[in-house]
């Protein structure tokens, strides 16, 4: 299935605001009266402050009809349906675009009429029929509203789900984390919600990862809600500068979205000084904001990406106050106690031969985004990505107590394959989504793009979309890996070593492709990137391929 998303992703005017006094934003959860066409489903449970958490199915009875009807077509049998769950956040007049923000903090270009609806409304999943030849096809068959909170800022779901896996979908402002049973699709019911008080040495939930016993891991890139010190249960104590800044954590939740640990993701000497700054200043400097995650259970290790300080891209995603707000470190755990994951190794990524030391812009190292183990047991490598740096970094052993870490590719060399007037700059392309496929044959990666403008007044921008590398001489290399981009014909036209990667297949480009999409409720979407089925190998379930999500997961395809 080939779906598209908008380039760019509305963020919020008031973010201020939103982070402060996030818990107190909420909708009322009135019985508004449906739609004639509508049938509304509420399932709710209490939270941990007492109150009520609902998700409100609204489902169009004609589609969920078509939707579970034999494809067409087909041989009359029980084919099996596949469902595109889209985590969504409501526009109004909150938000504004990228491009109409002129000179924070100055004024910003538009009125109300920017929003079709000016009110904070519920954010929502929306369940689309993603089953080819079915009737209903593509469409939104049910919109499934989360309340009480409004301004959630939908993000990220785990990057693989299996049959049976709760769905975990993260609230980067509220610091909420929600837990969805998608098991009587396309009626989605709330197992439960985290909720910041429950989580108080991380916010801005990030990614999560799910685990074989259907628990999960998932970053918080932010630093513990209150700045100044914080005691974790296991006893490690950091300094933080508070809510949206640094040092962020990995959290451990059960089934239902409980909290079942968390765990500090700083180093207690802190990180190098120059490359880690925080604002505020800390003590210990740190580049600990954890934002990718992925785990080999097999390997007793996980690997997290640090991204950046997020309060300080929030507060101007136009102009960061310094480039080295943007992280170039991934770390490893020991997660032999599941419970208790210990950091084992921070990583600096290296810069590579288009580095411009006066414009770090251009350092292939800066804003490691997201990250992605290899499956088979023959192979511990794995893969980073950086979304300013528009790289791509290999380690052939997570295991290794200080792994180590060399660029095999630069999104530069596959810049002309996604659009004939791209560039070869592979500098802030803008990637995300990175994701090995279960042989480990084949490396998928998102790239929205670079923005007009972004190295200079002439930059024209490029068009972004996935492509798809051919990683099996790399990783049949062992731990003796050759592949190293050392020069800038190599990070334009692909390495030279014969172990480098290579795209084997071009890939339409995100804006050569639309898919319009019909919904049964009026609602604005706010999809991210495309997604890729895969499976978590070994699975004791034996379940087949299912789905993965991207940057900004928000997407994610369920099968049953």
């Amino acid at each position: 299935m080939k779906v598209t998303s908008p380039v760019w992703r509305r963020l919020s005017l008031c973010a201020a605001a939103a982070v402060i006094a996030a818990a107190s934003v909420t909708s009322a959860g009135s019985n508004t009266p449906a739609y004639a066409d509508v049938e509304v489903l509420v399932d709710q449970k209490e939270g941990a402050d007492g109150k009520n958490y609902w998700v409100k199915n609204h489902m169009v009875p004609d589609l969920v009809q078509k939707s579970t009807e034999a494809r067409a077509g087909g041989d009359g049998g029980a084919d099996r349906k596949k469902w595109l769950l889209v985590w969504a956040g409501d526009e109004n007049i909150a938000d504004t675009a990228v491009g109409d923000i002129k000179d924070l903090p100055g004024t910003v270009a538009g009125g109300l009429d920017k929003a079709r609806n000016a009110l904070p409304g519920p954010d929502f999943l929306a369940v689309i029929d993603a089953t080819e030849g079915s009737e209903s096809y593509g469409q939104v068959v049910n919109t499934a509203t989360v309340g009480p909170l409004v301004k959630n800022e939908p993000h990220h779901m785990q990057y693989v789900w299996n049959k049976g896996d709760t769905i975990y979908a993260g609230a980067l402002f509220t610091a909420a984390t929600y837990a969805f049973d998608v098991s009587a699709l396309p009626e989605l019911k709330l197992k439960g919600v985290s909720l910041p008080t429950q989580t108080p040495g991380g916010s801005v939930p990030d990614a999560y990862w799910t685990l074989s016993d259907g628990t999960a891991y998932g970053t918080y890139m932010g630093g513990p809600i209150a700045p100044g010190p914080h005691t974790y249960e296991n006893g490690q104590t950091v300094t933080s500068n508070g809510f949206a800044g640094s040092p962020g954590a990995v959290m451990r939740f059960d089934e239902n979205g409980q909290v079942l640990s968390q765990t500090s993701a700083a180093t207690p000497q802190g990180d190098n000084e120059k490359l880690c700054e925080n604002l505020p200043t800390l003590g210990k400097p740190t580049c600990a904001n954890p934002h990718g995650i992925q785990a080999r259970e097999d390997l007793d290790t996980m690997v997290t990406s640090d991204y950046a300080e997020p309060r300080n891209i929030i507060l101007d995603p136009v102009k960061q106050p310094s480039p080295y707000l943007r992280r170039p470190t991934v770390r490893t755990w020991d997660i032999s106690d599941l419970d208790n994951p210990k950091l084992k190794a921070v990583s600096y990524l290296p810069d590579g031969p288009r580095a411009d030391f006066a414009d770090p812009l251009y350092a292939e190292s800066r804003a490691v985004m997201e990250t992605t183990v290899t499956n088979k047991p023959e192979n511990k490598g794995a893969f980073a990505q950086t979304m300013q740096g528009g790289a791509i970094f290999y380690t052939p052993d997570i295991t290794a107590e200080e792994p180590s870490w060399r660029q095999v590719f630069d999104d530069g060399t596959a810049a002309a394959e996604i659009h004939d007037g791209n560039d070869r700059i592979g500098s802030s392309s803008n990637g995300g989504w990175l994701q090995t496929s279960p042989d480990d044959r084949f490396l998928y990666h998102a790239v929205t793009g670079r923005q007009k403008g972004t190295l200079g007044p002439d930059d024209p921008g490029t068009t972004g979309g996935v492509y798809v590398l051919d990683i099996q001489k790399l990783l049949a290399s062992g731990g003796d890996p050759q592949c190293s981009i050392d020069t800038r014909e190599e990070s334009e036209h692909g390495g030279s070593e014969a172990d480098c990667p290579t795209v084997p297949v071009r890939r339409r480009s995100t804006r050569e492709h639309r898919v319009p999409v019909r919904t049964g409720v009026p609602t604005t979407t706010s999809p991210r990137t495309p997604t890729v089925c895969t499976s978590r190998p070994n699975s004791p379930s034996g379940s087949p391929c299912r789905t993965t999500s991207s940057h900004g997961p928000g997407w994610t395809v369920t099968t049953r």
